[in-house]
């Protein structure tokens, strides 16, 4: 079994209340917490440091604790979860944010047995080959390499594994993008590790490539990644982002 805790903050430099903005005649908020409960979660809990979205939640008959406003982070968020409530040590808990409304369940499942499977991971994510040559060197696409057992080597928002002799003599769009992954932002951890992560410092190379995953990494955590089974969902970060979540709620009639 796993729990889920949705990081959810009403401040948002691209688009501010977002968990409140509503899809379809609903707060976002109140999507991302009905993805979470057709997982079969043994629990979940929206983690807030805003009275109107938790208000949103009540609304629902949702389960939310309100948390303190200095965190910078959704896990360390979580991790106050974690130490106000009763999660055994080896609990797996998955951090869905609060501007995921389209979250295929399968993929949080997927990410919690990731988990499980490992015991000697720390973390759990996913991943997915690219398609695109483009994506290859958008910096907002966070590319990922692996061992040979699927464990996290490095992320980054660079291309790699650069491709010494094709990026040399080939021009920038004819190459195989599939040789690359994409890092899919869902993550699963166990619930000590969440209370050991928060009490590290930040890492050098976090700070470099803006990636807080890296921290896992530099202190010699293992991350244990999972080919996705399906295509993330619409992620909402700008006002166009929203209109392409209306739209896609209309065509799709999801709730």
């Amino acid at each position: 079994m796993f729990h889920i805790v949705i990081p959810a903050r009403y401040e948002s430099s691209r688009l501010p209340g977002k968990p409140l903005l509503d899809i379809g005649g609903k707060p976002m908020i109140a999507h991302v917490y009905q993805r979470a409960l057709e997982t079969g979660a043994e629990s979940v809990v929206v983690a807030t440091d805003d009275t109107r979205i938790a208000d949103a939640v009540h609304a629902i008959n949702g389960n939310v604790l309100l948390t303190a406003v200095e965190h910078e982070s959704g896990t360390e968020r979580i991790a106050e979860v974690i130490a106000q409530g009763s999660y055994a040590d080896d609990d797996i808990i998955i951090n869905l944010q609060g501007d995921e409304p389209f979250v295929p369940v399968e993929l949080l499942q997927q990410t919690a047995a990731a988990l499980n499977a490992h015991p000697s991971a720390s973390m759990a994510s996913l991943f997915i080959p690219l398609s695109e040559p483009e994506e290859v060197f958008n910096p907002n696409i966070v590319k990922v390499v692996l061992d040979k057992d699927n464990f996290a080597m490095y992320f980054s928002r660079a291309p790699i594994p650069w491709l010494r002799n094709e990026f040399a003599t080939l021009p920038s769009t004819e190459f195989d993008a599939a040789q690359f992954y994409r890092h899919v932002g869902i993550y699963g951890y166990r619930a000590s590790f969440v209370t050991e992560y928060v009490q590290l410092p930040v890492s050098p190379l976090e700070k470099l490539e803006s990636l807080e995953q890296l921290r896992v990494l530099f202190n010699g955590y293992k991350i244990i990644m999972a080919q996705a089974s399906a295509l993330p969902g619409q992620e909402v970060n700008t006002a166009e982002d929203l209109l392409q979540a209306r739209e896609i709620y209309g065509f799709e009639g999801l709730v």
